[in-house]
């Protein structure tokens, strides 16, 4: 299992557009890759943001993301998704992760 992890922090007062752009992505991303999303809120700063997503394989990831990449309202999303970044934290950081292992403890 291929997983994408991002980091980022939005304005507070942008929450609303954030999701609304998340949706609207994933509704993207669905037509062309199977994939499971979760969004982490910091609880130290609230403007914190981690984005971990499980993709089947890299392989698949690359082969789709290519496609996903030009389509027009994807790239939309993404100057929309840049706007309700922090000013003074606008950097994304992007890592790639291989699962290795899920152990589950009740």
């Amino acid at each position: 299992m291929f997983v994408k992890v991002y980091v980022y922090h939005i304005k507070t007062d942008k929450m609303k557009d954030y999701f609304r752009i998340q949706e609207k992505a994933g509704e993207i991303y669905g037509r062309y890759i199977d994939s499971q999303t979760t969004y982490l809120q910091s609880r130290e700063d609230a403007t914190k943001w981690m984005e971990i997503t499980k993709y089947k394989s890299e392989e698949e990831y690359n082969k789709s993301i290519k496609l996903i990449n030009t389509h027009k309202e994807i790239q939309e999303l993404f100057k929309s998704f840049q706007s309700v970044l922090m000013e003074s934290k606008s950097e994304i950081l992007e890592e790639n992760f291989t699962k290795v292992m899920t152990k589950n403890t009740l």
